[in-house]
């Protein structure tokens, strides 16, 4: 089942997710262009659970630029592809409910959060780790909460029935993520421990992280605009005064 499209509709135009998609596609054309140099480009701007970890058992404070790094890097067309769907499908109407600086804030706190999962899993991996997947499980998570009735668009790619139906969003992101755990218990199950194929833990940490922060970011928002309406309203005000004795003066 690919999304492609949501029956919520987009008010003000979702810069932020534009420019994720745009930052996202720009620097994987950088990364066709490095060549023989891609690897070790991975190995420095990805985050590898194993220099975490070492570097915190040493007593050292580690690096944490890759956390936010490794969310704009993609290994291949179809993981950049596949990310940019989700993001386009979920991103869109998540921006235009928390606004569109804590959105962008909320999707790099998403990302670093399903990295650090990953890396509590795997911590002695070597593997770069890179996506933007547990970013926009993320915002999927906190689409779920904000848009629990919403329908999403969905292309069932069985030949000769192309069709397009609506599944709910809860039921649809319940199955993404079954599909994703179960495919991870399965490796585990296979070669006797955490793979590094996958990083199933991200997902499942940035849709918990998004399921999470994604209500606390929304609060907020809803706190600050009412401080920001109880500033505006002075009634101690010369034209309040005024008012005021106009009424008492009829």
């Amino acid at each position: 089942m690919i999304p492609i499209g949501s029956t919520i509709p987009v008010q003000p135009i979702p810069w932020i997710t534009y420019a994720l998609l745009g930052a996202n596609v720009a620097l994987f054309w950088y990364e066709i262009r490095l060549g023989p140099f891609l690897e070790s480009f991975f190995i420095r701007y990805g985050w590898i659970p194993a220099r975490f970890s070492l570097a915190i058992t040493q007593g050292q404070f580690p690096s944490l630029l890759p956390l936010l790094t490794s969310i704009f890097l993609h290994g291949s067309w179809v993981h950049l592809g596949g990310n940019l769907f989700f993001l386009y499908v979920f991103g869109r109407q998540v921006e235009d409910h928390l606004g569109h600086t804590r959105y962008a804030s909320f999707f790099c706190l998403g990302g670093a959060v399903a990295m650090l999962v990953q890396t509590y899993l795997s911590p002695f991996s070597q593997v770069p780790m890179i996506g933007a997947s547990g970013a926009i499980a993320a915002v999927a998570g906190a689409y779920c909460m904000f848009f629990p009735n919403a329908r999403v668009l969905t292309f069932i790619p069985i030949p000769f029935v192309f069709r397009t139906v609506r599944v709910p969003t809860v039921g649809y992101l319940l199955v993404w993520l079954v599909s994703l755990v179960a495919s991870g218990l399965y490796l585990v199950a296979l070669n006797g421990r955490f793979t590094d194929g996958g990083a199933w833990g991200a997902h499942l940490g940035g849709f918990i992280a998004g399921v999470v922060f994604g209500p606390l970011s929304l609060s907020f928002k809803r706190r600050n605009a009412r401080k920001k309406r109880s500033k505006h309203w002075q009634p101690d005000s010369p034209l309040g005064l005024d008012s005021l004795r106009s009424v008492l003066r009829y």
